[in-house]
């Protein structure tokens, strides 16, 4: 009973509430470029490109989205309120996104132990196992060096 009566007074955050998939992936590519501290237009321009290609979204579309998601990864406290959303897609969607993820930590040229860090915590909660995470790593660092 206590249980009900605090869940019905404690107020819910946007990240918390329910959100379309798509929206849910936008925000954890967001969390991946600010992670290291710095978030630059390569990154964003990298996310709204994945949107782009992923979803199918028109650039008005994309943009509304990317908008959205940088909104809700400011206010998040946890990767969880994005991730129990995009679990919902299929696995080889969520291996997509962990490649989408390095994608976009990748895009500005540097690395760091947190941002690894970040994708390391994120594909354990989608589930996503260590040989496809590193596959997915594999594919992006690919595709950001032939510039695809």
């Amino acid at each position: 009973m206590m249980k009900s009566l605090k869940k019905l007074f404690t107020a819910r955050t946007p990240a918390e509430l329910p959100m379309p998939a798509e929206v849910a992936v936008g925000a954890l590519l967001v969390e991946a470029a600010l992670v290291d501290g710095v978030y630059v237009n390569i990154e964003s321009d990298m996310i709204a490109e994945i949107l782009l290609e992923s979803f199918e979204f028109d650039a008005a579309r994309a943009d509304a989205v990317l908008a959205e998601a940088e909104t809700l990864a400011e206010e998040a406290v946890g990767s969880h309120q994005f991730t129990r959303h995009a679990k919902k897609l299929a696995l080889t969607n969520r291996i997509k996104v962990v490649e989408a993820i390095y994608r976009v930590i990748l895009s500005d040229g540097e690395r760091s132990d947190v941002e690894e860090a970040y994708v390391r915590h994120v594909a354990g909660l989608l589930h996503v196992d260590d040989v496809s995470r590193a596959q997915a790593r594999q594919r992006a660092g690919a595709r950001i060096s032939s510039g695809a």
